[in-house]
């Protein structure tokens, strides 16, 4: 398996320096949190597209995804989600990511199966887009679909390729789901794998890996018994939790807890 970092851990760090990080550390990925405040948007004009490609290509660091923040089953009209998604599909052609990250999203007081429709009904149009520029749309286990049978519920009506899921492995933990009923639920779909670790259920503060209670060693090896052969990206949420040791310090603990874990499961 291949290991990334989310520049959510370091909020607003200009690229030449999250490249700097990824390499001296180890990892061969980075997942770019695509926001406004980033130094990556959908704003970009193209020549710095161009250049951040470039910048990627050049330390042999692979752009793993953009995490976006398209809700795909928020109640309003299609057009500015799709507007939204068909944006962050071409920021991904443009840089050569293979996958963008979407949100479930869906109203609390809106009937599930409802909101399951629009998301199934939006991620189908948005698909032919994301075939056309060879990218995937995965849809992640979080907010209203934080388990991964909320998230089939999606993901099977829609039936392409072109759309899968990002399993955040500590939604599906809060929402009561072991590792390998998750894993089971996925793999048909599976883009790749965040990783993370927290103090508990009422304390979501991002800690080092393997100082936490998610259940981290079980996720790599369900992963490893079946094969599976993709990312494990380490998303620590410092952007949110001021008060989280900074990300570049844990780098290549992470990592190496990370090669642990793997070895064992080998």
């Amino acid at each position: 398996m291949k290991l990334a970092f989310s520049t959510l851990g370091v909020p607003g760090l200009p690229i030449p320096e999250v490249l700097a990080l990824a390499t001296a550390h180890g990892y061969h990925g980075v997942e770019l949190r695509t926001h406004p405040e980033e130094p990556v948007h959908p704003g970009l004009p193209a020549a710095e597209r161009a250049e951040t490609a470039a910048l990627f290509k050049g330390a042999g660091v692979e752009v793993l995804g953009l995490a976006g923040y398209a809700r795909v089953a928020a109640p309003g009209d299609d057009t500015p989600v799709l507007d939204e998604i068909r944006q962050l599909l071409q920021l991904a052609h443009d840089l050569g990511a293979p996958f963008v990250r979407v949100f479930p999203g869906a109203d609390p007081d809106r009937p599930r199966e409802e909101s399951d429709a629009i998301a199934a009904r939006r991620l189908g149009t948005a698909a032919e887009d994301a075939s056309a520029l060879g990218v995937r749309i995965l849809l992640e286990t979080h907010d209203s679909h934080r388990t991964a049978a909320d998230a089939i519920r999606v993901l099977g009506p829609v039936g392409h390729r072109q759309v899968g899921a990002l399993w955040d492995v500590m939604h599906t933990w809060l929402g009561g789901e072991q590792p390998s009923d998750s894993y089971a639920a996925l793999a048909p779909h599976l883009g790749y794998v965040q990783v993370k670790d927290i103090a508990s259920v009422d304390d979501t503060t991002p800690l080092p890996l393997g100082a936490g209670i998610l259940p981290l060693t079980e996720c790599v090896d369900v992963l490893s018994r079946h094969g599976w052969d993709g990312w494990l990206c380490w998303e620590y949420e410092k952007r949110w939790y001021e008060s989280a040791a900074p990300l570049p310090d844990l780098l290549s603990a992470g990592r190496d807890h990370l090669v642990r874990l793997l070895g064992e499961a080998a």
